[in-house]
């Protein structure tokens, strides 16, 4: 049986230093998730706290080591990604998944979003990419790097019964500041209060703008914002 293998940073309870981005790697090749790990290390702000080499073993992991950030492999023995995930959302965990992958299934990326991964990253993508996408994730953004978006969004759009997307009316000032906001993962009080306006505001403004682009959900707006370039993505 594969085991779970924890690194001596992880304590059982954490010591008080500098904030860093705490981060856990799930990947079967041993090669490639030794390689990331020493990669990930000599950024100042990360902290690998803990690997695993199987889908089983998740959820240990995060009981042990409560990452910030998990990088989760699409593919694995035992258990896939997929159902990695589907047992995260039940649990409610609070760390960010990125789904690292060296597939183009863009079905299966709409899944892994519907069941809460926060960003896909294929594994030929650039280096300096991968440690972007773990800072905007842990900053509560959602990632897919521009080629990936369009693709994720036609995808997500035929398994949906929202209909064709509507680029018109536009939307207004306030409008557009909303959908940065939630594509930054800032919850309705959060934006009321940046914004200086009551949550049911918010709430009446999501409503709108769900209509105007034909969305429906913030999942969508979100990626919608990323395509269309409503917030700065790399």
């Amino acid at each position: 049986m594969l085991e779970a293998k924890v690194s001596e940073s992880c304590p059982n309870s954490r010591v008080p230093t500098k904030a860093k981005i705490r981060i856990a790697i799930a990947d079967d090749h041993p090669i490639f998730r030794d390689g990331l790990c020493r990669l990930l290390s000599l950024e100042k702000d990360f902290d690998v706290v803990g690997q695993v080499e199987d889908g089983l073993h998740v959820s240990e992991v995060l009981q042990q080591c409560d990452p910030d950030i998990l990088l989760l492999d699409l593919n694995m023995p035992g258990l896939s990604g997929l159902a990695a995930l589907q047992r995260l959302q039940a649990a409610s965990s609070r760390t960010r998944v990125i789904l690292l992958t060296a597939s183009d299934n863009q079905h299966e990326f709409v899944q892994a979003l519907k069941l809460g991964s926060c960003g896909i990253v294929q594994k030929q993508t650039a280096t300096e990419l991968l440690i972007d996408s773990i800072r905007r994730v842990n900053a509560g953004e959602i990632w897919l790097d521009n080629r990936m978006t369009a693709e994720v969004m036609k995808a997500f759009a035929k398994s949906s019964d929202s209909g064709p997307r509507r680029e018109k009316p536009l939307l207004s000032d306030r409008e557009k500041e909303i959908v940065q906001l939630v594509a930054q993962g800032f919850r309705n009080k959060e934006i009321g209060e940046k914004l200086f306006i009551s949550e049911q505001t918010v709430k009446n403004h999501l409503h709108n703008i769900f209509d105007k682009l034909g969305v429906s959900d913030r999942l969508e707006l979100a990626l919608y914002a990323i395509h269309h370039r409503l917030i700065d993505q790399t």
